[in-house]
């Protein structure tokens, strides 16, 4: 399982840094929606990293499906994100707490 990273250039700059090989640069609105839709349809994908504030962009319905999604999961950094904590999901992802 890989990690994606969806957002503007500045944002995914420092993920490929960090060695993050799927990044998926989307610098409109409509261009993070097909960004985000593509990253959920790679198999490969377990783990999508989106800002908070590109989360709230995205139309209710793919909000909704990225919030109640296991695999991938989806994580949105920074901003107010709401639903679950990244603990949570990734306990949801994994099927066991790593923090224990």
């Amino acid at each position: 399982m890989e990690i994606a990273v969806v957002g503007n250039s500045e944002f995914i700059l420092g993920f490929r840094l960090a060695g993050i090989q799927k990044t998926y640069a989307a610098d409109s609105e409509d261009s993070l929606v097909a960004q985000v839709t593509k990253a959920m349809d790679d198999r490969d994908v377990g783990i999508i990293v989106l800002k908070g504030e590109d989360m709230q962009k995205l139309p209710f319905r793919l909000r909704t499906t990225l919030s109640e999604s296991v695999k991938p999961t989806v994580i949105a950094i920074g901003g107010e994100t709401g639903g679950l904590s990244m603990r949570e999901r990734i306990k949801r992802s994994v099927g066991v707490d790593l923090w224990k």
